[in-house]
Formats: structure tokens, sequence, C-alpha cells
């Protein structure tokens, strides 16, 4: 009886609570896409007029389309290096050892071996390959029976370049080496080599900096043939390494406070304080953008500014651990049809208001680079006219579909962002 008198009731119940759902204000974006965003869209009004024409009426494609290097992360294995860079494995600031240059950084961090006729796995350069040998490269004297050989470093790098590097985005974990083109390299030598091959150490902690100077090039070479769709895109994307750049998790091993105790620490400082104060506090009209006379050394600065302020992030939330009660630090917060736990109103504030701007600081920076990755890629291809360009459609194309698909799988490849 009791159910049948509440069937009329639910008849009338349901449609209001559909309405209400639908009025409901939607959840906000996955964790770190606000950012993201915010920083493609703010740098579009960092431009010169001749290229806001352009970039104005794609604006909001742009916006959205600032996370799609994340969302690449489900699809490619090379994606997760291309975000970040652990300077902290490199030494001290300002990390000299460490080439500027990616084929030099490369080279210098592989791992190279051989294997004789008998069988055995050795190593094949016994020094690593640095800037500042002064013999050469130095090869495992049982590659030549017995005999210590060199070359200069100048003839490895040509053969590393024309060798090894087009197998970098291959399927293989390893890159082989033909020992007929090892022998030719050292002059025809009769070498006690069946195989050899190199691994790779170097790309697993980072190429973020590198990255940053293989897109400027490909948007570059995007402008000057007028490809409207190609520029969006690795507009987009470059705004997005960049805005990577900017924050100090992305330049340190400890990139989510996980060797101190302090998990969870990237989402709290690049999403937890955007979120809570940049909408109402933040001031995101930075100026115009400027040309990058030396893209290198401006993309290096980013992240060595970024790196010397990995301490401040990481010991002033650890000072507030101390004086916040456990049970003022994590609290449930509904997010959309979700509750989640997350750091707790007041103690967030108290870390965004000690670290002094900081958040702040680095977002406008992230601006104002993108702006300028933008217009100094324009400068480069000569300043092509724009006004022609048309505007992007917003409906999903085949690459989307497919990033899309990939992300379906719940799997990101590589380290974890957070």
């Amino acid at each position: 009886m009791f159910h049948q008198k509440l069937k009329p009731a639910l008849l009338v119940l349901l449609p209001l609570a559909a309405l209400l759902l639908a009025l409901r204000p939607a959840p906000p974006p996955a964790w770190g896409f606000y950012g993201h965003r915010k920083i493609n869209h703010q740098a579009v009004f960092t431009l010169p007029p001749e290229m806001l024409v352009f970039f104005k009426k794609n604006i909001d494609w742009l916006t959205e389309h600032a996370v799609d290097a994340d969302n690449r992360r489900y699809a490619s294995p090379h994606e997760a290096p291309r975000h970040f860079l652990d300077l902290d494995r490199y030494g001290s600031p300002p990390f000299d050892n460490l080439p500027r240059n990616w084929t030099d950084a490369l080279m210098q961090y592989a791992r190279y071996f051989f294997v004789n006729e008998r069988g055995d796995t050795l190593r094949l350069v016994t020094e690593p390959v640095t800037e500042d040998t002064a013999v050469g490269v130095t090869f495992h004297p049982k590659l030549f029976n017995g005999q210590p050989v060199a070359c200069g470093r100048r003839d490895f790098r040509r053969f590393f370049t024309q060798n090894i590097l087009p197998q970098y985005y291959g399927d293989e974990p390893v890159w082989a080496i033909n020992c007929d083109s090892l022998s030719r390299l050292l002059g025809g030598a009769d070498l006690n080599c069946g195989s050899a091959f190199v691994t790779d150490t170097f790309s697993q902690h980072g190429v973020l900096p590198y990255n940053l100077e293989q897109m400027l090039r490909r948007l570059t070479d995007a402008f000057r043939e007028q490809d409207a769709k190609r520029i969006l895109r690795y507009a987009a994307d470059i705004g997005h390494y960049i805005a990577d750049a900017h924050v100090p998790l992305h330049t340190t091993m400890n990139y989510n406070g996980q060797l101190t105790g302090q998990e969870g620490l990237h989402a709290f400082w690049e999403t937890r304080l955007p979120e809570m104060f940049a909408e109402e506090n933040y001031d995101f009209w930075v100026g115009p953008a400027g040309l990058m006379e030396d893209p290198q050394s401006y993309f290096w600065g980013i992240v060595l500014k970024s790196h010397s302020l990995v301490d401040s992030v990481t010991d002033i939330e650890r000072a507030l651990r101390r004086e916040f009660p456990t049970d003022r630090q994590m609290c449930s917060e509904l997010r959309g049809d979700v509750l989640v736990k997350t750091q707790c109103a007041n103690f967030a504030r108290a870390y965004h208001e000690r670290m002094g701007g900081m958040v702040e600081g680095r977002m406008q920076g992230a601006i104002l680079a993108v702006g300028s990755a933008w217009y100094t890629a324009w400068v480069l291809a000569g300043q092509p006219d724009l006004t022609h360009l048309g505007e992007a459609p917003m409906v999903p194309d085949s690459t989307d579909l497919q990033i899309q698909q990939a992300k379906s799988s719940g799997t990101q490849l590589g380290r974890p962002h957070e």
C-alpha cells in the first residue's frame, strides 16, 4: 500500500530531480586542466594585432586543446618525458654537466654495449661521451682483441646521429648498432663484435626544455607553410609544455613529494591553489609578448628558475603540516557528483599566502612565455599574413578521436603525472 501511494509522488519528483541536475554547475575540470586552459587563453591577448586576427577567433580551440598533450600520455610512451626534467639528477645548479643540446645529452647519457663472438655482453664505450673528453671516445679493449682504440668525439657524434638517433621513436627499447658500420667508424678495424646495441638512460628522466625547442621549430614551419591546422595544434601543445616548465615540481625527482612523505603535493600546488584563488585574486594581464633572441637560453632559464623554487614548495608545505592538526589538513569536498579528499580550505589558504604570490607569478610568467613563443615562431617564419586563415572547427577530428580512444583505456604510459 505504501509503495502504491509513493509511485505518483515519484512520477512528479523524478523529472524535477533531473531538471535540478541539469541546472547544477558542471564539475570542475580534471586535475591540472584549469591552469593549462587559462594560460593558453590569456596568452592570446599578449599578441600583436597581426597575429591576434587569427588567434582571437580560435581562442576557444586553443583553450580547449591546451590539455591534448596530457591526454596523449595515454597513447604514446614517448609523451610523458616531454613534460618534465629531473634536474637534481645531474648535480647542482647551474647543472653545467648537462648538455643543452638534446643530441649531445642523449649521446652522453646513453649506455653502449657489444656482444663478442663468445656471447659475452660488454660495455662498448668505457668512458662517458662528454664534450670535454680530450682523447675522444674510448672503446673496450676486448672489442679489438686487447688493443685499446679511440676515435674523435666529432666522428662519434656523426656516427651517433646517422646510425643511432633515427631509432629514437621506434618501438624497440634498445637501439641496434651495425658492427660493420662501427668498423667503418674505426677505419675498417677487424672487430670482435657479433652485435652491438644502445640503451637510453636519459629520456626517462625528462626532456622538457629540449622538447620546447623542437616544438618551436615545428610551430615555425607551420607558420611558414600557412597551415592553420598545424599552427593551432603546435601552438596549443607548446603552450602546455611551457606551462609545465613553470611548475617547480616538473623539474625534480621529488615531483609529487613522494620522496619526502608529501604525496599529493603536485596537485596541491598546480591545481588546488589556482582553482581556489586564480579567478578572484590573480592579475593575468602580463603585457605584450616579446621576441626570444635565444630560444634555447630562454627555455632553460624558465626551467632553472622553476627548479630554484623547489625547496620553498616542499619546505613550506612540510612546515604547515607540523602547525595544522592532522584532521584540518585534508577534507572531503563535493566535486560535481564525486566526493573527493583534498586539502582543507584554510590549510590551502595558509600555504598559498606563505609562498608569497609564487603560484600567481609562475602563471603570469607562463602566459607571457607562451605568447612570446607564438610570436617568436611567427617572426622566424617571416611574419606571414594570417588574415586569410580561418577558424578551426570545434568538432573532434581524427586526431582528437584517437586520443580519446586511447584515454578510454585509463592507463597513462610512462611516469605518473602526479
